[in-house]
């Protein structure tokens, strides 16, 4: 994926500015209709969905209690990693963002809301509320793209490290909800900075996030476990937590990458970004920079409703369970206006991401020139690019990338 100014063929060069803030004007009356449209039964489904999680949480915890029998930790392990997906996808992200502030519901608001994970609410809220959903997919200024540790644009300079983004990506995945406290930490960047140097509001937020992961561990692998302890299930319990936290990183892990890392979802460079970028120009960001996933309702409810990304990244402060209402419409304002809807089944958006992650791991080029008659040459070659200096790699990379390009034109030659 290369950024889209960069792109032979601009997907918004058809555009012209008034048709960009005609657009959001669009935008602007869909979300209005719904503003106005909220209501008790918005109010009854969250809540609703809240009192579900609630009883799953605490009937599968009570089922682990014998969790040494296997069909009880079979099925408590599912129940509590259900519970989990529904607490931290369809209530926490959507309660932090504020969708049901407008029902002065103190128990279920943005302000006062913890979840379920290692990050705290205070930290989740400036990473991603402010920064990630300001900044969506602008290489260097929003880290949701690589979370700060992988190559996510063609443009990113290649360095060896990135041979191993595949196996990194996926242990990220298996202990997600820790990658995020540190990134909402901005960990790497503050643990280079001298210790006498470090900000006091990195400090304290540090401080938080170790109390919260303390208090996190003490509920999973702690109190759970020890009350299980009389019937023989302390181990298999707090191999059941373990076990439920795995598969609700997993899960997150990848819906979130199906947001924004599938082929086709569009980056962008901070230069291109106005400086005052108008409404109009911050939707059309958003609407290129997110995907979409397909599925049935049950599916939507299990992503947070994240399976409407886009409509998300358009409106997130709309009620969740109006994401579904509200997608045909702007699917309508992408048509009449040109633009490409990115929605597809999730097994499909997550190999397009895990694909996108494999293909930057490699120097640009070497896998469009790698086939299975020249392979042991290429692997020669990937050393060597792997072992040389940075003088040299850049030579190498240079040549790769013309080859790439000569045998792009041929192959649309061909097909002309």
């Amino acid at each position: 994926m290369t950024t889209i100014t960069n792109k032979s063929e601009n997907p918004t060069a058809h555009l012209s500015p008034e048709d960009v803030e005609a657009l959001g004007a669009e935008l602007d009356a869909i979300r209005q209709e719904v503003l106005d449209a909220r209501g008790e039964q918005d109010a009854a489904y969250i809540r609703k969905v809240v009192d579900v999680q609630r009883k799953l949480e605490l009937g599968s915890r009570a089922v682990l209690l014998v969790s040494a029998f296997p069909p009880a930790w079979l099925l408590g392990t599912a129940g509590l990693a259900v519970a989990k997906i529904l607490e931290n996808m369809e209530i926490g992200h959507n309660v932090m963002h504020g969708q049901w502030d407008w029902m002065r519901d103190p128990k279920i608001h943005s302000t006062t809301w913890e979840w379920d994970n290692a990050s705290t609410a205070e930290g989740w809220k400036h990473s991603h509320n402010e920064i990630h959903h300001t900044y969506t997919n602008i290489v260097g200024k929003d880290n949701d793209l690589g979370y700060g540790i992988m190559r996510v644009d063609e443009e990113q300079r290649w360095y060896p490290m990135y041979l191993a983004q595949p196996l990194w990506n996926f242990i990220n995945a298996c202990f997600f909800e820790y990658g995020i406290a540190a990134y909402d930490l901005e960990l790497g960047r503050n643990l280079r900075t001298p210790k006498e140097k470090r900000s006091a509001e990195f400090k304290r937020n540090l401080s938080n996030t170790l109390k919260k992961i303390r208090k996190q561990a003490t509920k999973d692998y702690v109190v759970n476990p020890v009350l299980a302890a009389p019937t023989g299930s302390f181990l298999p319990a707090l191999a059941a937590n373990f076990t439920a936290n795995v598969i609700r990183n997993l899960w997150s892990h990848s819906v979130i990458m199906c947001g924004h890392f599938p082929e086709g979802v569009e980056t962008f460079e901070l230069k291109s970004i106005p400086e005052k970028e108008t409404r109009g120009e911050w939707y059309l960001r958003q609407m290129l920079g997110s995907a979409n996933i397909s599925g049935s309702k049950l599916m939507h409810i299990m992503t947070g409703n994240l399976s409407h990304q886009i409509e998300h990244h358009l409106f997130p402060d709309l009620p969740s369970s109006r994401y579904a209402e509200v997608a045909p419409k702007v699917r309508a304002v992408f048509d009449k206006y040109g633009l490409n809807y990115h929605s597809a089944p999730l097994p499909q958006q997550v190999g397009s991401a895990w694909h996108r992650v494999v293909r930057l791991s490699f120097p640009n080029g070497w896998l469009a020139t790698t086939n299975a008659k020249n392979l042991p040459t290429q692997l020669k070659l990937l050393y060597a690019l792997a072992t040389a200096d940075r003088r040299t790699r850049r030579v190498i990379q240079l040549r790769l990338e013309r080859e790439a390009r000569k045998l792009e034109s041929r192959k649309l030659a061909q097909a002309a």
